[in-house]
């Protein structure tokens, strides 16, 4: 049994209490290392292209204000 079986065997055997709990701390695992490749990608300038196009298109008009 590989260990992504045994985690999903594992899980299935939570309760829903237990289940939601896990849910909450994934979905919180998720989001920070989301955010930390999101900070390598910035820090190595892989955004800035992108943020070139979006400064370029907001000094052009085309964003509007919130």
């Amino acid at each position: 049994m590989t260990k992504l079986e045994q985690i999903e065997k594992a899980v299935l055997e939570l309760t829903e209490e237990e289940q939601a709990k896990f849910r909450q701390w994934f979905a919180e695992h998720d989001a920070r290392l989301f955010d930390e490749e999101i900070e390598c990608d910035a820090k190595a300038g892989k955004l800035n292209a992108r943020a070139e196009e979006a400064l370029a298109e907001h000094r052009a008009g085309g964003s509007t204000e919130l």
